[in-house]
């Protein structure tokens, strides 16, 4: 089993550096094989990192062009547009997420009243369901707040077409106990899986694809549902306009750092003046159900990381903040007038920072939410399927000019 990787920006930049070789033909190559906890190799593994935004996917793709080139990195280079492509998909479809967590609520409720859907619903986030690969990865899911990117496409095609579980329940677990846990890619990989994001088309886990990419770890001949049909739900409706975000602050401000972005000395502040800092992480609202030790761990670390540096920074004392009634009284009694924090986009974060502006209101402290450049310049384009951003690549790069670290 690897150690659990270290919740700091510096942690997250030795493995960069360590993983740039590797970003270019031998990721295309390797990248669906999965080796077991012990071999990540094949992977950056800084999804985590990537996620709480302690590592920027700008960097990501700065690290690969700069090794490879763009064709020789295209994969990888895809692969961290995927990620923004999801955030950007769920922003201008607010609705979805609205409806999940509606959903997640009257399950939860569901597992305390049926008895039978209570008892598969735990063998399967027990690991006691009998499909051996099923098992291994809910363990190492519990016990290490980790799967590979393949492993979690089979975990979630067996949960929904060969145990017949709620797809939302399953998604609620993997979200819960991810360290990079996150409220667009978690949400809509599962609705893919089940055939809702791209309708009628959905992913059935086979166990000849199992046992060929795991090097013959397992081959769950015989216990798999490989006929199973999509999932049918309402569709939504087309795509909103993307929010505006906030121009940049001016005066004195508190600088508020969260778990989706830690990064926030980076933050474009413009005039203003940072008189103090403070950070909330919003970890336990991800679920009704109890949140799992290693996501608990690793946003709690990434905060005590990006407090200290933005403190190093900026010359101030960080202060960790227990809720949205302490942000109000941080940033009142430090004269600020205006709490400035990096644009969260939608989830948990998001939603306490929208329950927080009218409370800020009512003591004239306006709430600024500063979105990064990458962001802008992809998100927009999430109106349809992937494929739509993959084919602008080329130009979204362009747009944000020469490429450089925040």
């Amino acid at each position: 089993m690897m150690l659990p990787p270290e919740p700091t920006r510096e942690a997250a930049l030795v493995r960069l550096s360590a993983f740039a070789p590797a970003m270019g033909p031998a990721y295309a190559a390797t990248r669906n094989h999965d080796r077991g906890p012990g071999d990540r190799g094949n992977v950056s593994a800084l999804s985590p990192h990537v996620r709480h935004r302690l590592v920027t996917e700008e960097e990501l793709v700065i690290a690969a062009l700069a090794r490879h080139g763009p064709s020789s990195c295209e994969k990888f280079v895809q692969e961290v547009f995927w990620r923004s492509y999801w955030k950007g998909w769920l922003e201008l479809r607010p609705a979805v997420w609205a409806d999940y967590a509606g959903r997640i609520a009257h399950e939860a409720d569901g597992l305390a009243t049926q008895g039978g859907l209570r008892r598969a619903y735990e063998d399967a986030v027990s690991a006691r369901t009998g499909i051996a690969c099923f098992d291994a990865w809910a363990r190492e899911l519990v016990e290490t707040g980790y799967l590979h990117n393949h492993a979690r496409m089979w975990f979630a095609s067996i949960w929904v077409f060969t145990l017949r579980l709620p797809w939302v329940l399953g998604a609620d677990f993997t979200y819960r106990h991810f360290m990079d846990g996150d409220p667009a890619s978690n949400t809509l990989s599962w609705r893919w899986v089940a055939g809702l994001h791209t309708r009628g088309k959905h992913y059935l886990a086979r166990a000849a694809n199992i046992a060929e990419y795991t090097g013959g770890r397992f081959d769950p001949r015989g216990e798999l549902d490989e006929r199973a049909g999509p999932l049918d739900e309402p569709p939504y409706g087309p795509p909103g306009m993307l929010p505006p975000a906030s121009p940049a602050p001016e005066g004195r401000v508190a600088l508020l750092a969260t778990e989706d972005d830690g990064c926030v000395e980076t933050l474009p502040l413009g005039r203003a003046g940072v008189v103090s800092l403070g950070g909330i992480i919003c970890t336990a609202r991800r679920s009704p159900l109890p949140v799992g030790a290693a996501a608990i761990r690793f946003a709690d670390g990434a905060m005590n990381d990006a407090l200290t540096r933005a403190g190093t920074h900026l010359g101030l004392v960080p202060t960790r903040l227990a809720n949205a009634a302490a942000v109000v009284d941080w940033a009142a009694s430090g004269g600020a007038a205006a709490v400035v924090t990096a644009y969260a986009p939608v989830g948990p974060v998001a939603t306490m920072l929208d329950g927080l502006e009218p409370t800020l209101a009512t003591r004239g402290i306006r709430l600024v939410r500063l979105r990064r450049a990458w962001d802008d310049a992809v998100w927009p384009h999430a109106t349809k399927g992937f494929f739509q951003v993959k084919d602008r690549i080329p130009a979204i790069l362009r747009t944000l000019g020469p490429l450089s670290p925040p």
